[in-house]
């Protein structure tokens, strides 16, 4: 029974650290495997290219970092090319120490990297170009630290945080701005290149395991692996919601605009 609890609380505990980010980027992969396919439909197969040339870059950007972070040697990469006979449009190409334990662990970080590095520059441009708005998100995520535990999580308040944000991103003060339309656009193309490719996925497993094992192993000498964090897990994963959210919104409204497109265009 103790080896039981054991693996059963590094489980818990694993999905706590990586749980939110490992199920909003299955929803990217499905939502913009669908968001492609309709602009593709409607526009033809160029729209790829449009949204490409801005999203492909910084997708690719976001590998290279987190693998020049984890200390990876990057062989190759490629910030964007027409797509080839799988699609690919870029690619980064890096090498590590097996026996590293830092550089393994760091495999989950360069896979998922896309994500966070999508999310990093929309709310940067967020910044720049509508920074009420930015000013109103930085407000959601500094509330999310006056969540202590699990007993005072509110989903319905949560919820309707962020349907607030929706409401601030697509303010009538917002569509009267002429930099509101220039950040729709680069944001649409960002996070319609946020989703993880199937190397991605294979890559983030592999430093998942190790993420697994060394919680494990904390377990088994009976250490508080999350004593030196300076906040919850609880405040942890809501700010951490709070963060991937932008993707989901911004996923979210390229599918719509390409469901419309599809539906008003049909080729």
């Amino acid at each position: 029974m103790y080896i039981l609890d054991l693996l059963a609380d590094t489980v818990i505990e694993t999905l706590w650290l990586t749980g939110a980010i490992i199920l909003i980027g299955l929803f990217l992969e499905v939502i913009q495997k669908y968001t492609m396919r309709n602009f593709q439909g409607s526009l033809g197969r160029g729209t790829v290219l449009v949204t490409g040339v801005i999203g492909t870059p910084i997708h690719e950007l976001s590998h290279a970092l987190f693998a020049l972070l984890f200390g990876h040697r990057i062989i190759d990469i490629k910030l964007f090319q027409r797509p080839d006979q799988e699609g690919v449009m870029g690619y980064v190409n890096h090498s590590f120490n097996k026996r590293n334990i830092y550089q393994r662990v760091g495999n989950f970080f360069i896979g998922i990297a896309p994500i966070l590095g999508g999310i990093f520059v929309i709310v940067l441009l967020m910044y720049f170009l509508i920074p009420d708005t930015y000013a109103a998100y930085a407000n959601i995520l500094a509330g999310s630290l006056n969540t202590q535990a699990v007993s005072d999580i509110n989903i319905a308040g949560i919820a309707g945080t962020y349907w607030d944000l929706v409401k601030t991103i697509f303010s009538l003060a917002n569509f009267q701005n002429a930099y509101f339309y220039l950040f729709l656009f680069l944001a649409i193309c960002i996070s319609s290149h946020m989703s993880l490719s199937f190397a991605d996925i294979k890559g983030s497993f592999d430093g998942l395991i190790f993420i697994f094992l060394i919680l494990l192993l904390l377990n088994v000498l009976n250490l508080d692996q999350f004593a030196l964090l300076p906040f919850s897990m609880v405040q942890y994963n809501i700010m951490a919601t709070g963060v991937l959210i932008i993707s989901v919104i911004f996923t979210t409204l390229s599918f719509l605009i390409s469901l419309i497109l599809r539906l008003v265009l049909p080729r």
